[in-house]
């Protein structure tokens, strides 16, 4: 088999993100949006069709559009909301190759509660100590460029996004590795959840010890490998779904 171009792996990539957070619950019916930019391509950026499911979405369903959100290429269009806030978030960090927004529901839980924060309580939330930003103001729906501008301002000096009663978004600067802080911080975000319901005090972690912790986790060999084990049980279990 040949080996795929670079714009042919980042299809395959980026399929496999959405496949998989589909499975693991993360995505909502066939909102939200993942993109990824195409490698050696600056401006021209793959990202989910409106009207597919996440589940079964292939690497040739993905459209290809410009920084503006026009479509350069692609047998599907592309949801009115999706690059207003993916085009922005492109664009204000340009080292973002990757942006992943979804209502996952733990982290979106702290989205809809006054003051919600991901706090330092748990080693999983350490991985994000002193990387999240937080919008909190909600306008409806991002239909314009202005909306999609303000609501990705935060993430100047942040990679993940939280959007008061709506969701989040995660950069990155590859595919593995925006999924890998997607998933951990739906993770984090549930401990806190689960935590919080005991009624119970949240215990937490000291700063020193979170800013230590935090560099420790800089690495991403594990995100690497984490994602590429992921396309191992796409292989098993879903056949077919790398079609180019």
């Amino acid at each position: 088999m040949a080996q795929p171009t670079p714009e042919q792996q980042a299809r395959i990539d980026l399929a496999a993100a959405l496949r998989t957070a589909s499975r693991m619950g993360l995505g909502e019916g066939i909102c939200n949006h993942f993109s990824a930019e195409v490698p050696g391509h600056p401006g021209h950026f793959l990202i989910n069709p409106q009207g597919l499911h996440w589940s079964e979405v292939t690497p040739a369903d993905l459209v290809l559009v410009d920084a503006a959100g026009r479509k350069i290429s692609g047998r599907h269009e592309v949801e009115p909301t999706a690059f207003f806030i993916h085009g922005a978030a492109h664009r204000s960090k340009p080292q973002a190759k990757c942006v992943l927004h979804t209502h996952m529901p733990y982290a979106t839980a702290l989205t809809v509660i006054e003051g919600g924060r991901i706090e330092p309580v748990s080693q999983t939330a350490l991985k994000f100590y002193g990387r999240d930003a937080y919008d909190g103001e909600y306008n409806g729906l991002a239909l314009d460029a202005a909306e999609g501008e303000r609501i990705v301002a935060g993430l100047k000096n942040a990679d993940i996004l939280f959007l008061s009663n709506h969701g989040v978004i995660v950069t990155g600067p590859r595919i593995d590795v925006a999924f890998d802080d997607l998933y951990y911080l739906e993770r984090a975000c549930q401990l806190q959840v689960l935590g919080a319901g005991t009624g119970k005090p949240l215990k937490v972690v000291p700063e020193t010890v979170a800013l230590k912790t935090a560099r420790q986790m800089t690495d991403d060999t594990q995100a690497r490998l984490h994602f590429i084990a992921l396309k191992r049980l796409l292989d098993r279990d879903e056949p077919g779904w790398s079609a180019l």
